[in-house]
């Protein structure tokens, strides 16, 4: 998350995961057997009894080219100070394959839990800065 731990009420904090596929081998039945998982839907419980669900996982302020606090498809606004834990389950759709042939979809999907994370929302107030805010939106109050 963005910022790291912590939130501004009514500012956007921007959530995001990295997963990728990933493919589990072993042998059935003498025969090299692979099962491929393929993340396809992200779920952030915001811990306010509100959720957010996306087919991606996100990116960074910086990755979007976007300056912070900036809303993105995977941001949350928190209405009010507190601490919240934010929970994230990633669906992956499964596929296998014996012997190298052709990757089969299993029906269904199997959920994954990220431990959770705790973080605080905190006012704040606009103060004076040191920065033309109009030019440049980087100084903290912008």
């Amino acid at each position: 998350m963005e910022p790291n731990g912590w939130m501004v009420v009514g500012l956007p904090t921007n959530f995001y995961a990295d997963a990728a596929p990933s493919v589990v081998s072993t042998t059935l039945l003498g025969s090299p057997a692979e099962v491929r998982f393929t993340p396809v839907s992200f779920t952030w419980d915001h811990g306010d009894g509100t959720s957010t669900t996306s087919v991606t996982g996100g990116a960074s302020w910086a990755s979007l080219g976007v300056a912070e606090f900036s809303e993105t498809a995977t941001s949350h606004v928190y209405e009010r100070p507190g601490d919240y834990t934010i929970t994230l389950t990633i669906l992956y759709a499964a596929e296998y394959r014996i012997g190298g042939g052709e990757w089969r979809a299993l029906a269904g999907t199997v959920p994954s839990t990220a431990p959770p994370i705790t973080a605080s929302a905190k006012a704040a107030k606009t103060v004076l800065v040191a920065d033309d805010c109009g030019r440049r939106r980087i100084s903290p109050g912008c």
